[in-house]
């Protein structure tokens, strides 16, 4: 059976919500606080799970109080966690603070994820190589995130979240490389390349960098697409439909989750790109990241 591996963070989420978010120095009240699943690694899979992919996940909880809760969404969706180790320490936890207008701040500290390293990811060397989709993101080492890639027997798709210094080479084998308009200028700046307005040179400048293909999403504008091997290169426009955002927290992992999902089907980039602007659309209805996510119904076009 076709099958995801994500290979990435799993954390408990602590989020709070607050009529603004802070400015530097100030203090606000909270209206109110939980304590949910997260993680990009986590989050991406449970969104892939919950559209009906076969997944499987590799990485580390600790041994505190936090584990049950970073690992209840990832079980409740059937997601394979064979390759979730337990070690000594807590578990992965970012602070999430979320505005009335539904924006999102976030402070991750990595815990259990910090070990998720390239020893981690050569146990594991046998399911990433029968892989159809290797999924990535940068809440762990960087040795892990590049040894993964390099294990990847099917299609790579990383999504460089946050933006971390990876060796050229394994950015060439991202098919697609997945940044917002913030990691595509930061990864830019940290190229010392020049940093275009329009979001077709910026996909263009990205693919100068060597990925395969490149995926720019652009929140409610949806995404812009580009592959290296096209015979004209020309970008495609992706939309999204238009909603009212509640909470945008999870919204890059639905799209992640969703493109994964797609292009697992067989779809082209750009048509994965249309079912994930979608899902994206759909998390942000509903507070909370993984338990805004879609099932496949939610998601078809129309």
């Amino acid at each position: 059976m076709p099958s995801i591996v994500v290979v990435g963070s799993v954390n408990a989420d602590i989020v709070t919500r607050v009529a603004a978010q802070p400015v530097p120095g100030e203090t606000v009240l909270a209206e109110s606080m939980a304590v949910l699943p997260g993680g990009k690694g986590a989050n991406q899979a449970v969104a892939a799970a919950r559209l009906g992919a076969d997944v499987w996940l590799v990485g580390a909880v600790g041994t505190g109080p936090f584990a049950d809760t970073a690992l209840a969404g990832l079980r409740t969706s059937g997601v394979h966690l064979d390759a979730v180790a337990e070690v000594d320490g807590h578990s992965g936890v970012a602070l999430v603070t979320v505005s009335a207008d539904g924006e999102n701040s976030i402070v991750v500290v990595p815990g259990a994820n910090s070990t998720v390293d390239a020893d981690v990811v050569a146990r594991h060397a046998d399911l990433l190589a029968r892989a159809d989709v290797v999924v990535l993101q940068a809440e762990i080492p960087v040795p892990g995130i590049e040894a993964a890639a390099r294990a990847a027997g099917g299609r790579v798709l990383l999504n460089l979240a946050p933006v971390v210094d990876l060796d050229p080479s394994v950015l060439a084998l991202a098919d697609p490389l997945v940044v917002n308009a913030g990691e595509a200028r930061r990864l830019l700046d940290d190229a010392a390349r020049p940093v275009p307005d329009a979001p077709f040179a910026v996909v263009d400048a990205l693919l100068e960098l060597g990925p395969r293909s490149v995926v720019l999403t652009m929140g409610g504008a949806g995404a812009v697409v580009a592959e290296a091997s096209t015979d004209d290169g020309a970008p495609v426009v992706v939309p999204a439909p238009h909603v009212e955002p509640l909470d945008t927290t999870g919204a890059g992992d639905a799209f992640v989750g969703a493109l994964a999902w797609r292009l697992l089907g067989g779809d082209t980039l750009a048509d994965a790109a249309r079912t994930a602007v979608r899902a994206g659309a759909y998390s942000v209805t509903t507070h909370g990241a993984q338990r805004s996510f879609p099932a496949a119904d939610d998601v078809l076009p129309g």
